[in-house]
């Protein structure tokens, strides 16, 4: 699928499906929405969560079209859950963040 294909969906998807709960698990991110509908993607497609602690991935809200992690920073829209894109973050911003989680912590 190229980006304007994925694009022209996600635009199509907005509105059409909002999440109800939120499940981290150890290997996936799993959203029940209030259709009925399951979506289960790898954690591996959203890193911030992938790092995030058990209590940080817990600590979410629905926000717009989307769901938000506000101790992680880290948005996602259930359009973007519906047709599999991973997060667009880039390594280097990533790589911002997880050094900044350090210098925390």
């Amino acid at each position: 699928m190229n980006s304007s294909t994925a694009k022209y969906l996600v635009e199509k998807l907005e509105g059409a499906a909002k999440a109800l709960t939120v499940r981290v698990t150890e290997n996936d991110l799993i959203v029940d929405l209030v259709d009925g509908r399951i979506i289960s993607v790898p954690l591996a497609y959203y890193p911030r969560l992938f790092y995030g602690s058990p209590t940080e991935r817990k600590n979410w809200v629905m926000e717009g079209e989307g769901i938000h992690w506000p101790d992680l920073d880290e948005d996602i829209r259930t359009a973007d859950l519906l047709i599999g894109l991973p997060s667009a973050e880039s390594q280097e911003s990533l790589k911002r963040w997880l050094e900044g989680r350090k210098v925390r912590a």
